[in-house]
C-alpha cells in the first residue's frame, strides 16, 4: 500500500542555487497525489576519475543505453581548491562548489564517456574533447540515441556552440555536425542554443532550438528541413525556452516549456513538416526533462525538485521530492534515464555528478518510471 498527501499548493521553488544559498524562487504547484520516493539511491555509485585536484563537472546529459554502458556528457572538470576541504565525498558539490555557476572553475576535458553498471568509466571519449574547448558558455547539453537506428548513432547537443554532433556508438567517428560551430541563426541549417532531439518512428528528427529560437525544427530521415513548430510567446504550444523534448504513442509529442513552467503536447499529421498543437499543461515551475512512457509521462521539476508523473491528457498522477541534503541529495536533477532493468540514473548539473536509483522492494509498479517508449516494430 503506498502512503499519498493531497497538496492542493506549494510554493517557493529553488531556481537559481549558487554556492548552496537560494538567489531566487518561484511559486509551483503540487496538484496530485505526492508520496514516497519509490528508489533507493545507490550511494557512491559514480566513482571519481580525475585526476588530483579536479573533480566531475555539471552531468547535463545522461543516457542509458543498457545496464552496462551509460553515456554521460559532462560540462569539463570542476578545479578543486588547494588544500581540498575537509568533507570532500568527491564530487565538488560535497565542498559547497556549485559546478554550474563557479565556471571559473571549469576545464574543458573528459566532457563525454561512458560507465558501467558499477558507475566506473568503461570508455573515455576524450578524443572530441577539443569540441568543447574555448567555450564561454555551458557546452554540452544532450546526449541521445534513436532506438530505430540500427546503427546506434550517439547524438550531443552542444547549447554554446549552436550545434549538434553525430558519432558512431564506439566513439572512433565523428559522422557529421548540424549547424555552424559558433554560429547562430534561425533559417534551415543553423540553429540558436539548441537543447535536444528526439526521434519519430518514421525516422523523423525534432530539434528542440530551445532557448533563442523557441522552436523545434523537423528534418527527414536524411536530415532535410522538413518544417518547424512553437515560436516564442505565452499563447498555447509556444515556448519561452524549449528544454526537452520526447514522442509517445499516437503520434503524440511532448516539449517542455522551461520558462514558462508548462509541457506543451501536439500530434503528428499526414503532412511530415507540420504538426498540430494538442493541449498545454501548467503549473510547474522549471520543467527540466521527461521520459515518455507507454501511457504517462514523467519529467523534473525544480518547482520544488522532484519528479512528477502525467497521464495523457495532463492529469497528475503521482510525484515525489528530491531532497537537497548530502550525501545523497540532489540541487538539480537537469537529466535523467532509464535502462532496461528499471534502473534510474539522474545527472546533476550544479552538485556535479550521475546517481543511480534502484527500485525499492515491493515498489509500486505504477510508480516507476519505465525505459522511453518505443514504437513496436511492424
Amino acid at each position: 500500500m503506498r502512503r499519498v498527501t493531497r497538496v492542493p499548493l506549494m510554493a517557493a521553488a529553488i531556481l537559481l542555487v549558487s554556492g548552496g544559498s537560494v538567489t531566487g524562487q518561484m511559486a509551483a504547484e503540487v496538484r496530485g497525489p505526492v508520496g514516497p520516493s519509490p528508489y533507493d539511491v545507490v550511494r557512491g555509485w559514480h566513482k571519481p576519475f580525475a585526476s588530483v585536484g579536479y573533480a566531475f563537472g555539471g552531468n547535463s546529459g545522461v543516457f542509458a543505453e543498457s545496464a552496462d554502458r551509460i553515456f554521460v556528457a559532462m560540462r569539463g572538470e570542476t578545479l578543486l581548491p588547494s588544500p581540498v576541504p575537509e568533507g570532500y565525498l568527491g564530487f565538488a558539490g560535497s565542498i559547497d562548489i556549485n559546478v554550474l555557476f563557479q565556471a571559473e572553475r571549469r576545464t574543458w576535458r573528459h566532457c563525454l564517456y561512458t560507465l558501467d553498471r558499477e558507475g566506473r568509466v568503461l570508455e573515455m571519449w576524450d578524443q572530441w574533447d577539443h569540441l568543447c574547448r574555448d567555450s564561454d558558455g555551458p557546452g554540452p547539453h544532450r546526449v541521445r540515441i534513436s532506438p530505430y537506428d540500427a546503427e546506434r548513432r550517439v547524438w550531443v547537443i552542444n547549447e554554446t556552440f549552436h550545434v549538434i554532433h553525430v558519432f558512431s556508438n564506439d566513439g572512433s567517428r565523428l559522422l557529421f555536425t548540424l549547424g555552424e560551430k559558433g554560429v547562430p541563426g534561425d533559417d534551415e541549417a543553423h540553429f540558436a542554443k539548441p537543447q535536444d532531439v528526439a526521434f519519430l518512428p518514421d525516422g523523423r528528427i525534432l530539434i528542440a532550438d530551445g532557448l533563442d529560437n523557441h522552436r523545434v525544427m523537423i528534418l527527414d530521415s536524411e536530415l532535410g528541413y522538413l518544417g518547424e513548430f512553437g515560436g516564442q510567446g505565452d499563447a498555447p504550444g509556444q515556448f519561452n525556452g524549449i528544454h526537452a523534448v520526447a514522442v509517445g504513442p499516437e503520434g503524440r509529442i511532448f516539449a517542455l516549456d522551461r520558462s514558462g513552467g508548462r509541457v506543451n503536447v501536439y500530434r503528428t499529421t499526414d503532412d511530415p513538416g507540420r504538426v498540430e498543437h494538442a493541449s498545454t499543461w501548467d503549473g510547474l515551475a522549471l520543467p527540466l526533462d521527461l521520459i515518455v512512457n507507454d501511457d504517462a509521462v514523467w519529467l523534473t521539476d525544480l518547482g520544488p525538485l522532484r519528479f512528477v508523473k502525467f497521464d495523457f491528457d495532463g492529469n497528475r498522477l503521482y510525484e515525489w521530492e528530491v531532497p537537497r541534503a548530502l550525501p545523497d541529495g540532489y540541487l538539480e536533477v537537469h537529466t535523467f534515464s532509464v535502462d532496461s532493468e528499471g534502473n534510474l540514473y539522474g545527472g546533476d548539473n550544479q552538485y556535479g555528478r550521475t546517481q543511480k536509483f534502484v527500485p525499492r522492494a515491493n515498489a509500486d509498479l505504477d510508480l516507476l518510471i519505465g525505459p522511453p517508449w518505443v514504437a513496436a516494430r511492424r
